[in-house]
This record gives structure tokens, sequence and C-alpha cells, in this order.
């Protein structure tokens, strides 16, 4: 299977290796295309495989679209073309690229994936939408999990839900934690606090455009800043009763007899 990686970024680059693995069932060559040419040369020049410009004429039996999710839509119709028998995305939004991939590959095979975590950090939980299921796609995602991860079904409602609370509001809460906090000796860091320090690091330690992206497509923030303002107002009953509520059906810990 001949695929042409639209964004040679992380992410691209990562479906290319799973694509092209030792251990991957599929029979696959890889081409890159990217808006910054050089880029998508670096990322050739590393692996067996191509860089392509972007306005070739090249057509692929599959188009796999890593780009950023505002870009998509156009993305699709401008790539809809070049993709003989399959597109599949892997931006991180579902609504939109499954809507755009509708319109412009009808006739293709066509899904959603979202690979929930950093190329370092895989193998992992990856989200999948199959809009219109068939071999090539089917090929895709056996070539997923044979790197290790669990590849779900989900619905792109469902997904994009999630994500508001999973990436939009988490990162916001942790942001904010860092942003208003101050510099301490290690020595007194509790391990909550000891915990969301590292969780700060790893959430810093990306691009921020990436994740201005997923404050942009996602709503969950204003939801964090809301419960944080009624948490800071509360008096000691609504505090409680706040703490109630987030505690939900788990039991308290064990106290110290």
């Amino acid at each position: 299977m001949d695929v042409l990686v639209v964004g040679a970024g992380e992410i691209g680059r990562w479906v290319a290796d799973t694509l092209t693995a030792e251990g991957s069932p599929v029979d696959a060559s890889v081409a890159f295309t990217d808006r910054d040419a050089a880029v998508a040369a670096d990322a050739a020049a590393g692996r067996d495989a191509e860089a392509v410009p972007v306005d070739a004429e090249t057509t692929h039996d599959a188009v796999c679209l890593s780009v950023p999710m505002s870009a998509v839509p156009e993305a699709v119709a401008a790539y809809a073309p070049r993709a003989d028998r399959a597109m599949f995305d892997v931006s991180g939004e579902m609504t939109g690229s499954i809507a755009a991939m509708r319109e412009h590959v009808p006739d293709l095979e066509r899904a959603s994936y979202h690979p929930l975590f950093a190329p370092p950090r895989v193998p992992g939980n990856v989200a999948a939408v199959v809009d219109e299921p068939g071999p090539a796609i089917a090929a895709v995602t056996a070539a997923i999990e044979a790197g290790g991860n669990e590849v779900f079904e989900t619905t792109a409602a469902e997904h994009d839900r999630a994500m508001e609370t999973v990436q939009a509001g988490a990162h916001a809460a942790v942001l904010a934690w860092r942003l208003a906090g101050e510099e301490v000796r290690e020595e007194f860091h509790t391990p909550v606090s000891a915990a969301l320090a590292d969780v700060a690091d790893t959430v810093t330690e990306g691009s921020p455009a990436v994740y201005a992206e997923i404050q942009r497509a996602f709503g969950g923030a204003d939801g964090v800043a809301e419960a944080a303002r009624e948490i800071a107002d509360a008096d000691s009953q609504r505090f409680a009763e706040l703490y109630e509520e987030a505690r939900g059906e788990r039991d308290p810990r064990e106290r110290h007899e």
C-alpha cells in the first residue's frame, strides 16, 4: 500500500514508522509532503521514504492527513484527488474531519484516528472512527495494533465531547496551576503537588501551537475556570459539597489509627 502522509511532523512520522515497522502486517511505502519542503525532506531522509511537493500530481492508495485540526477541512479538499482508495486523518478532532471526508471523498474508505499520546510515549490508546470500512483502512488499523497500541471504536461526537475533559479541560487546569503557583523547595512538595508538577512538565514539553489548537477546537477551559472560582468563593459547607461531588462514588482512604 502506497501512503502519502500530509504533514511531516511528529505524528505524521509516527504514522509512517507504524505502517512500515518490521512487525507491521502492511506492505507499505510512504511519501511525505509538507508546506515546509525542508520538513518533508528531513522526514524522508531518515526513512525508506520520499518527499513530494504539496502541489505534485502524484496519486496514492491512501492519503493520511497529519495536519493541525483547523487545517483538516481544507486539506481534505486539496488532497482528495490524490487518494485512490482511502483517506484518513490523525488530527485529533473528528466531527469536522469526518464531515469533510464524506463531502470530498464519498466513494473512498474513510477513517479518523486519534493517538492519545505523544510519539515518545508509545504504545498507547488510539481512538478510531471508521466511517467507511475497507481493506486499506483495516490494514492501517492492524498496523497500529501491531505496534502494541489499543485501538478502540468511538463516534465523532463521543470523542469530541471526551476531548473537552481529557484534553482542553485537563490542560487548562494543569497550566493554570503552574502559572498561579510559585517555585518551592523540593522538600515542600506533597504527593499531590509533586504529581501535578510532573504532569505540568509533561504538558509544557510539547508545542504551544498544538495545545492552542486543542483549546480552540474544544470547550473545557471555561468550565475549569468556573469550577475554580466556585471553589474559591465557597464557604465551608459549600466546599464540602463540592469536595464530595468531586469524589463521586469513590470511597475515602483508610484513616491512620
